[in-house]
């Protein structure tokens, strides 16, 4: 499976970003998608997640500002971030979980990351 993201860029605090993640590969296999971020000097936290019942998860900083959906139809999971703060300055990934991850505990398919920045 190849998770390869974009959408990432510079925007002021109150501004949206919506990230794309579009996979390929061995996609039957996927169990769950999401979105990590990591940001310098800090733990690389789950932001969001969707299962293959359209179960969604949202880590607390981020509830009622960002939402995941998929569009199986092109194979892309997305992430709209509305109302984004500084702290929100992170490098965010885009993830699978195969059922050996879900043995695993991990997420085992990760994408290479894109840049998002937030300015105050």
């Amino acid at each position: 499976v190849q998770l390869v993201e974009s959408g990432g860029g510079l925007v002021q605090a109150g501004g949206s970003l919506r990230l794309s993640c579009a996979a390929s590969g061995s996609i039957f296999s996927i169990k769950a998608m999401g979105w990590y971020r990591q940001a310098p000097g800090k733990e690389r936290e789950l932001v969001a997640s969707i299962n293959e019942g359209g179960r969604t998860f949202y880590a607390d900083a981020v509830k009622g500002r960002f939402t995941i959906s998929r569009d199986n139809a092109k194979n892309t999971l997305l992430l709209q971030m509305n109302s984004l703060k500084p702290e929100d300055t992170a490098m965010y990934y885009c993830v699978g979980l195969s059922q050996i991850g879900v043995e695993s505990g991990e997420y085992d398919y990760w994408g290479q990351g894109t840049q998002v920045t937030v300015s105050s």
